[in-house]
């Protein structure tokens, strides 16, 4: 294995010549929300590979792939003969962002922090790095100028739901989420109440959990929903249909990553998700 990587090594460096001359920009972006910045950004011409999570934009999901975000391969990554890797702070595993700064590849990993100021500061960076600074700005000013108008509406509120958020993908066990995810900070930012706070991350979904929790809504990304074969099959995990979001059929679907990517679109999913929390005439005190 080894020797295999010596090889591409070589390989990958005699490709960009003797003489050190620059070269044009060459992006392989590992997380979809960095791929969606870089797109929106104007500079998706210059990515020349992606990871598997970058769903968005649609010219994002024809470009090569290089695995899963957390379970990169090297091989794949130095093929494309980038000179910029950008993802977030959990992409590996460590071994292979190891031997992609040993071939001199340029790589910044940002925080994943939830945030909208962790959002924004993630945009400028990007900005930053890809010649896209002016564009960047305009971008954070758009967004905070949205995530300002639902956080005004928010606070006008007299009473916020119990949401539930489940997350479903493939053949996996249902989860459910707690604190300190992208799906606790979305709900708390839309204007709703985390209806599971006794642990942090994710947990698989039972019964008792469910039942107790109470929710008035569940939330599930479009994805899941569409897995699940819509809301009867959403209703039919393990003690849904006896609670208030059950009986009363009240099932969020937003698309993944306008929910949970915390990027370009992230005003636009507060927006969308207070309009399915409250409705586009609420916010104000009864």
């Amino acid at each position: 294995m080894k020797y295999r990587f010596l090889v591409l090594l070589s390989l990958f460096l005699s490709s960009y010549g003797i003489y050190g001359e620059e070269q044009p920009i060459r992006i392989v972006t590992l997380n979809g929300t960095v791929t969606e910045i870089v797109f929106a950004l104007g500079k998706g011409n210059l990515v020349v590979g992606d990871d598997t999570s970058s769903l968005y934009p649609p010219q994002a999901t024809k470009l090569p792939k290089v695995g899963y975000q957390r379970a990169l391969s090297t091989e794949g990554i130095l093929s494309l003969k980038p000179n910029l890797i950008l993802g977030l702070e959990y992409a590996g595993p460590p071994e292979v962002i190891d031997q992609l700064k040993s071939a001199g590849l340029r790589v910044i990993l940002l925080p994943g922090i939830p945030t909208i100021e962790q959002t924004l500061q993630n945009i400028l960076s990007i900005g930053k790095e890809i010649g896209a600074e002016a564009d960047a700005k305009k971008l954070t000013k758009e967004i905070r100028k949205q995530a300002n108008l639902v956080s005004a509406k928010v606070s006008r509120l007299g009473s916020k739901p119990k949401v539930l958020f489940v997350y479903h993908r493939g053949t996996n066990l249902a989860q459910v989420s707690g604190t300190e995810t992208p799906a606790d900070e979305m709900i708390r930012l839309s204007g709703g109440i985390n209806a599971i706070t006794g642990f942090k991350g994710f947990k698989p979904i039972t019964p008792e959990a469910v039942i107790s929790s109470q929710p008035d809504v569940i939330l599930i990304p479009s994805r899941g929903l569409e897995g699940l074969g819509g809301i009867s099959g959403v209703l039919s995990l393990p003690g849904l249909k006896e609670t208030p979001a059950g009986k009363n059929a009240r099932v969020i679907a937003i698309d993944d990553l306008v929910l949970l990517g915390f990027g370009p679109r992230l005003g636009q999913g507060m927006e969308e998700l207070y309009n399915n929390l409250h409705g586009k005439t609420s916010g104000k005190k009864p």
